[in-house]
């Protein structure tokens, strides 16, 4: 455990980005944090430095991204069939099988030293899915979980017509965490056809344009998310 406990985070928007970029700047923060608390491990508490918190919000361009346990038979598209769709493909070091990003959904990348706020990667996940399940209740869309399964669904209590609205896949090696979730808020679902997504092959995706019949606000969307995320892990808020 940390002797010094850090619940400052950085917000920071990082627009619409290349999947590479992006990843390739989660490991950099990833690893900064993990170095930093190695070495205090070999420090007096007095001479050790707090770990940073970081919550990157972000699109990217079109792609598919493949979880460590993930299948490639649930990616139903070939090299050129990826090429026709503009789309990228990528097999990553997060949990979970297969899922897409795209414009209109937003990404979140938390990379946070659960020593600063608690150290269960349940529970991290499950503040997480809450957070979006607070922010969809702010549109009046009622959403939750279902059990087995992890994210967030539209018609999850009677299933009729299960609907997955945010998908969920994290790293965490001594208690940070990188990777994250992708909630779909106007987000082209035609390219969900092209995947199993999650593995899961009998339930639908959608995004929340869709369930409202209107485009949506994704700067009114990230700041309530935010207050949410700030609000579930007692967060304290840094202005860049």
């Amino acid at each position: 455990m940390n002797e010094i406990i850090n619940k400052k985070v950085e917000f920071r928007d990082l627009g619409n980005l290349d999947y590479q970029e992006a990843w390739d700047y989660q490991e950099k923060l990833f690893a900064e944090t993990v170095a930093l608390k190695i070495r205090n491990r070999s420090l007096a508490p007095a001479d050790q430095s707090p770990s940073e918190n970081y919550i990157l919000f972000l699109e990217h361009p079109h792609v598919y991204t493949l979880g460590k346990s993930g299948k490639e038979e649930n990616l139903l598209l070939d090299e050129k069939g990826l090429k026709s769709h503009q789309a990228q493909y990528f097999k990553i070091n997060r949990g979970g099988d297969i899922t897409y990003h795209g414009p209109g959904q937003l990404v979140g990348y938390p990379i946070l030293d659960l020593d600063n706020f608690f150290t269960d990667i349940h529970k991290y996940l499950r503040f997480l899915e809450e957070a979006i399940i607070l922010t969809l209740a702010d549109y009046g869309v009622e959403a939750g979980r279902i059990q087995g399964l992890t994210g967030v669904w539209i018609d999850h209590l009677v299933q009729k017509n299960p609907r997955k609205i945010c998908a969920m896949g994290v790293k965490s090696s001594r208690w940070v965490t990188m990777h994250g979730f992708a909630f779909n808020v106007n987000a082209d679902i035609s390219y969900f056809r092209h995947i199993i997504p999650c593995g899961i092959d009998d339930k639908a995706v959608t995004s929340l344009h869709l369930e409202l019949g209107r485009p949506m606000d994704m700067q009114d969307v990230k700041s309530r998310l935010k207050q949410h995320l700030i609000g579930l892990f007692e967060m304290e808020n840094i202005e860049v």
